[in-house]
């Protein structure tokens, strides 16, 4: 099976080009291609598939083998790889994910903007987080967020294992996002993904820190910078939508048995 790896901000991911949807990508398969020590080694997996209300499907799975909505790194990454292999071309076109068509457009600097569509702002609830209980926003982004601001950085906080959540409100499950202000629209933000656990970045995460930082502030509007452990990206709040920037590289390419 042919694959490539790509990363954004280190939130990396595995590619299988699968144009007519021919392999058996099952859960099982997904983790053993994830794996860090017996596989590539990823967050996810983005197979490559032609699409229905675009010409790609971008078919996004967890590294624990579980279908998500929308991956905001993956999206940026699965644009790249589309240009560099000649099956896009560079500037803007659509994607289809299961959370809706996704505008993306390649910069000449080479980052990647994808236009994340509206976040749905739906909600108080908290995490416990080790031996805190932090409030936070609920936010919709394509996914399901929980986004803490805190007082204290980030790094203090234990997201090694699944913070506690009210599996009421969040029957699937949800990430989870620490955030401290660092300077006028700037944030730091740590996360646990659900089905993943702890990355250096998460894309949708970002633009749900990015919402929950700027209600935090009394402002919706404007440009934010969101720095991850794996770099820095930006969110740009509109009336209409959100929109995510940053790099997203190809760095391997090759076949596997797995």
């Amino acid at each position: 099976m042919r694959f490539a790896k790509g990363h954004g901000t280190e939130n990396d991911f595995v590619i299988v080009p699968d144009p007519e949807g021919r392999l058996d990508l099952t859960p099982r398969r997904v983790a053993a291609l994830c794996n860090r020590y017996t596989g590539i080694g990823a967050d996810g997996v983005l197979r490559v598939v032609r699409g229905e209300d675009a010409e790609w499907f971008m078919d996004y799975r967890n590294a624990d083998g579980s279908v998500a909505e929308m991956c905001g790194n993956g999206l940026r990454v699965f644009a790249r790889y589309l240009v560099d292999h000649g099956l896009a071309a560079p500037g803007r076109f659509d994607v289809a994910t299961r959370a809706g068509l996704r505008t993306v457009e390649l910069g000449a600097t080479g980052h990647v903007t994808a236009d994340m569509g509206p976040a749905q702002v739906l909600g108080i609830s908290t995490a416990g987080i080790g031996d805190r209980r932090v409030p936070g926003l609920h936010v919709a982004t394509g996914n399901p967020h929980l986004a803490c601001v805190v007082q204290s950085p980030v790094e203090g906080f234990d997201l090694s294992r699944a913070p506690d959540v009210d599996t009421a409100r969040f029957p699937e499950g949800v990430n989870v996002e620490v955030i401290r202000m660092v300077g006028r629209r700037s944030v730091e933000m740590r996360v646990h993904e659900r089905g993943v656990g702890t990355t250096s970045s998460c894309g949708t995460g970002v633009v749900a820190s990015a919402v929950a930082a700027a209600q935090a502030e009394g402002e919706n509007r404007g440009e934010w910078e969101v720095r991850v452990p794996g770099g820095s990206l930006t969110v740009i709040l509109t009336a209409e939508s959100t929109h995510l920037r940053g790099p997203a590289v190809i760095i391997a390419e090759g076949e596997t048995c797995l």
